[in-house]
């Protein structure tokens, strides 16, 4: 099953039948020699756990993926941080600017790369995170309080927890259908915001991410895209463990998580900041 984040749908590196396999064995999600699903490491025959031990890289756990997800997200705010407090007055525009730019480029490439690159989600969490923080401390100073930063990050958390205990609650099923429809709608947002920035440097202001009732709007679809998004993501979580997606595709799911988590705190942030105004 595929997902999608805001950038755009990932790559089907979690669907059964894409795990890498040695000669003779059958892909993770696939019937292997005996009819359980494949490993995609060993030949036929072998025991799970000799078929771990030839692997360059063992099935991935869920304790990977939170591991994962936990460093890249702590880039994120030490970046975040650093941007906040050590940009110089007249670097913040090229800062911020540059950190979105590198930071969509890199989750394109990670996003169309089929062999998922550590390295690349280190230096777009770092990217991300100058991004968060700049754009963070401006609307902080725009509303004059800097605690709707934590605010932000609460209901980002209680949001994303929430989902997650619906997801598993209620056993939601991912079927086709619902992933194309929150992929299209996602493709089509995230289309509509990139023409609009790119108007933006021509003068044209249509107040899509600006701070009255269209900014207010677009905030409370992308945070309710975030969330179909964050159901995305469990259920590609979830088939990747059960079907053995290899260990290093943890952070192919961090980086996702990141996306989509990043997406959700920054709409939630704004609408809090339309919320109060600059009362």
């Amino acid at each position: 099953m595929q997902s999608s984040n805001p950038v755009l749908n990932r790559s089907s590196a979690f669907a059964p039948g894409q795990g890498q396999a040695y000669p003779g064995a059958a892909p993770y999600g696939q019937p292997g020699p005996y009819g359980q699903p494949g490993q995609g490491y060993g030949g036929p025959g072998m025991p799970p756990q000799q078929q771990y031990q030839s692997a360059d890289s063992r099935p991935m756990t869920l304790d990977d993926v939170i591991v994962k997800t936990s460093i890249t997200l702590g880039v994120v705010v030490v970046f975040a941080a650093l941007a906040w407090w050590k940009v110089p007055t007249n670097l913040v525009t090229p800062a911020f600017l540059g950190g979105a730019l590198v930071a969509f480029a890199l989750a394109m490439v990670l996003s169309f790369s089929r062999k998922i690159n550590p390295v690349l989600v280190m230096l777009y969490a770092a990217a991300e995170g100058v991004f968060l923080g700049i754009g963070s401390k401006f609307i902080a100073n725009w509303v004059g309080d800097s605690g709707i930063v934590v605010q932000a990050v609460l209901a980002t958390m209680v949001t994303a927890g929430m989902t997650l205990a619906t997801y598993k609650y209620f056993a939601i099923k991912v079927t086709p259908r619902f992933t194309k429809m929150v992929i299209i709608a996602t493709m089509g947002f995230a289309g509509v915001i990139l023409i609009n920035f790119i108007a933006s440097l021509f003068g044209f202001n249509s107040g899509i991410g600006g701070f009255g009732p269209m900014g207010l709007l677009f905030a409370a679809l992308g945070a309710g895209l975030a969330v179909f998004n964050l159901i995305l993501d469990f259920d590609m979580i979830e088939q990747g463990v059960k079907h053995g997606a290899p260990q290093n595709e943890a952070w192919r799911a961090a980086f996702g998580l990141t996306v989509t988590l990043v997406w959700l705190y920054w709409n939630l942030l704004r609408i809090l900041a339309i919320l109060r105004g600059d009362n």
